[in-house]
C-alpha cells in the first residue's frame, strides 16, 4: 500500500497549491491596512481608537457572513462559491484603492470582508473533497500556512509599494493579484468528480482514503445548522478557535504599529522585523501542524490523540505572548512573539482540518462557518480592544495580557469540551420532516 502510493498521480497537490495561493493573496489584501496604518493615521489625523475601528471593519462583515456563507457553500459547493468570492476580492480591493478618508476606507473594508468571507470555508471544504484523511494535515497546512506566509512576503512587498508610491498603490497591487487568482481558480478548480484531468486511479485513492463525500446534505441547510448547534463537539471547537482568533488578529493588525510605536521603528524596518515571527509561524504551520501530524498518523499513532495533542500544545506555546509584556527590547519582543505565533500556527491547521474530519455529510461548510464566525468575531474585537488599551495606557502590555487570558480559556475548551476527533452522525434527512421546503 505504501509503495503503491508513490505511483498515484499528484493532481490533488496541484489543487492544494492553488488553494494556498488563493489564501496568500487573500491575506495580502487584508494586511495592506496594517502596513499602511501609520501613513493613513497621519494623513487623516486618526486616533488609535479610529484605527482600531478601521482594523476591525473587515472582521465584522467577514465574521457575520460566516454561517450564511457556510450554508450556501454546503448547498452550491466550492467551485461556484469560490469563483464568485475570488472575483469579488478583486472588486473590493479596487474600491479600497480608490477610497479616501475614514468613511471611505471603513466602507471599503466592510465590502472586503463580505467578498472574502467564503475563502477559508471554501479551502477547508475543497481540501476535504480532494484529500484522504491521512494527507489532510499537510493539505490543510498548505493553505493555512499561506495566511502566515503572506506576512513574510506580503508585508515587505506592500510596505515597499506604500513607502515609494503611497498607500493607494499598495491596495492597487492587491487588486491586481486578486483578479489574477480569480482567473486561475476559474480555469483550474473543479471538484474531483467533475475534474476531467483527474485520473480514475487518483480519484479512487482519494475516495477510499476517507475523502469527504461531495454534494449537499439530505437534511437541508437550516436543519443541518440547528442539528450542529446542539453538538458539544462543535462548541468545544468554536470556543477554542475563537481564543486563537483573538491573538492571531491582534498580531495581524497591530504588530507593525506595535513595533513603530513601542520600539520606535520606521515603517520599512517594522515590516522587516514583523516578518520574522510570521516566518517562524509559516514553518511550524507546515511542518508541525501539517507534515508531523500526517507522519505520526501514518506510523499508526491514534489520529484523534495526535491532532488534539498538537492543537493543545500549540495553544500552550501561544502563552509566550506574556513574555512580550515584560520587555522593551525589540529582539526579545520578537523572540517571545515568534514563540507565541509559532505555537498558534502549529495549532491552526488542526483547527481547519476538523470541519471535514468531524462533519456529517454536507456539513463541513456549515461547521467551518460556525467556527470561523466566532474566530472572526473575536478577530473584530481584538483590534478595537487593543486600540482602546493602547490609547488609554500608551502601552501594549495589557493588550497582550488580555490575549494570554483568552488563550487559557481556549485551551480548556479544546481539552475538556471538544472530545474525540471523530465524525458526528448524520442528521435525519429533510424528507423525514414533513413541512421542509428546498
Amino acid at each position: 500500500m505504501h509503495n503503491n502510493t508513490k505511483h498515484i498521480p499528484k493532481r490533488r497537490w496541484g489543487i492544494g497549491a492553488l488553494l494556498g495561493i488563493g489564501v496568500l493573496i487573500n491575506y495580502i489584501d487584508r494586511i495592506g491596512l496594517s502596513v499602511a496604518a501609520p501613513q493613513i493615521q497621519e494623513a487623516f489625523n486618526l486616533s488609535p481608537v479610529d484605527m482600531g475601528i478601521l482594523f476591525s471593519a473587515f472582521a465584522w462583515s467577514y465574521s457575520l457572513l460566516q454561517i450564511p456563507v457556510g450554508m450556501v457553500l454546503d448547498r452550491f459547493g466550492p467551485t461556484t462559491v469560490g469563483r464568485w468570492g475570488a472575483f469579488l476580492w478583486g472588486l473590493a480591493s479596487t474600491i479600497t484603492a480608490l477610497s479616501s478618508g475614514f468613511a471611505g476606507i471603513f466602507a471599503a473594508r466592510i465590502l472586503l470582508g463580505i467578498a472574502e468571507a467564503p475563502a477559508f470555508p471554501v479551502s477547508s471544504k475543497a481540501t476535504g473533497y480532494w484529500f484522504p484523511r491521512k494527507e489532510r494535515g499537510t493539505a490543510t497546512a498548505i493553505f493555512d500556512a499561506a495566511a502566515k506566509f503572506s506576512n513574510v512576503i506580503g508585508v515587505p512587498l506592500v510596505a515597499l509599494t506604500i513607502v515609494h508610491s503611497g498607500w493607494r498603490y499598495g491596495f492597487a497591487l492587491s487588486a491586481v493579484l486578486s483578479f489574477a487568482y480569480f482567473i486561475a481558480f476559474y480555469v483550474f478548480y473543479r471538484d474531483p468528480s467533475a475534474d476531467k484531468k483527474l485520473s480514475k486511479e487518483e480519484l479512487r485513492y482519494i475516495q477510499q482514503g476517507g475523502a469527504a463525500p461531495e454534494g449537499p446534505s439530505d437534511a437541508g441547510a437550516l436543519n443541518m445548522l440547528g442539528y450542529l448547534l446542539t453538538k458539544t463537539k462543535i462548541w468545544g471547537l468554536t470556543i477554542g478557535f475563537a481564543a486563537y482568533g483573538y491573538t492571531f488578529y491582534l498580531f495581524l493588525t497591530w504588530l507593525p504599529g506595535y513595533l513603530v510605536q513601542t520600539m520606535n521603528m520606521s515603517i520599512l524596518k517594522s515590516a522587516g522585523f514583523a516578518a520574522i515571527p510570521w516566518m517562524v509561524a509559516t514553518v511550524t504551520d507546515l511542518f508541525v501542524g501539517g507534515w508531523l501530524i500526517d507522519h505520526l498518523i501514518a506510523k499508526g499513532k491514534d489520529e484523534s490523540a495526535v491532532r488534539k495533542g498538537v492543537l493543545v500544545t500549540g495553544m500552550l506555546f501561544g502563552l509566550a505572548v506574556f513574555g512580550a509584556t515584560q520587555t522593551r527590547d525589540p529582539a526579545w519582543a520578537i523572540f517571545w512573539i515568534s514563540i507565541a505565533l509559532g505555537g498558534l500556527a502549529a495549532a491552526a491547521p488542526v483547527g481547519w482540518s476538523l470541519p471535514s474530519l468531524i462533519a456529517p455529510k454536507g456539513g463541513a461548510g456549515t461547521i467551518g462557518g460556525i467556527m470561523n464566525f466566532a474566530n472572526n468575531l473575536m478577530g473584530a474585537a481584538a483590534p478595537i480592544v487593543t486600540g482602546v488599551i493602547v490609547g488609554a495606557t500608551n502601552s501594549f502590555a495589557n493588550a497582550f495580557l488580555v490575549a494570554g487570558v483568552l488563550l487559557i480559556i481556549g485551551i480548556v475548551s479544546f481539552v475538556f469540551v471538544l472530545g474525540k476527533i471523530e465524525p458526528i452522525p448524520d442528521p435525519e434527512p429533510a424528507s423525514a420532516l414533513p413541512a421542509t421546503a428546498q
